[in-house]
């Protein structure tokens, strides 16, 4: 078998509405349906480029699931979404996640990439990136290894 490419991801959240506006109205995602088209608490997301059929399907759990435990634990971490190519749509998007009341946990200077995070409405990690141009990472793939540097936005 060979894995050809990251086809989607699921998220469990305690409310789909509020989480499927943050996805749809903060950061631009594509809904493909109203949430209550899909037959139980769910809203499934397309990125403008509709590379796949869906790329994310929030589920709706409750409001009284356990939150992520703080710190070092097992599970999923962040996951990244390139949100364009300059350090002048990283700063857009900053603008933009702080306008909407996300909380902002931190940047990075990956050498390959210039990374903002934030947190969604259930404590999800994200992290929103841009590619550093003029980086081959292709050629020297050590760069993907470089220590991470501090990033002022």
């Amino acid at each position: 078998m060979e894995v050809k490419e990251l086809g989607h991801l699921v998220l469990y959240v305690r409310n789909v509405k509020r989480s499927a506006a943050f996805y749809r109205d903060v950061l631009g995602w594509r809904q493909l349906a109203p949430t209550e088209e899909l037959g139980f608490p769910a809203a499934a997301f397309s990125a403008p480029s509709n590379r796949t059929h869906h790329e994310l399907l929030l589920i709706e759990v409750g409001e009284d699931a356990e939150s992520l435990p703080p710190g070092r634990h097992v599970g999923l971490y962040h996951f990244g979404l390139k949100v364009g190519d300059t350090d002048d749509e990283l700063r857009d998007a900053l603008r933009t996640v702080q306008e909407a009341g996300a909380t902002v946990v931190g940047t990075s200077d990956h050498t390959v990439t210039h990374s903002l995070y934030i947190l969604d409405p259930d404590g999800n990690e994200i992290e929103l990136y841009v590619d550093v141009p003029g980086v081959d990472w292709k050629t020297d793939p050590s760069l993907l290894f470089s220590p991470i540097r501090s990033l002022a936005l």
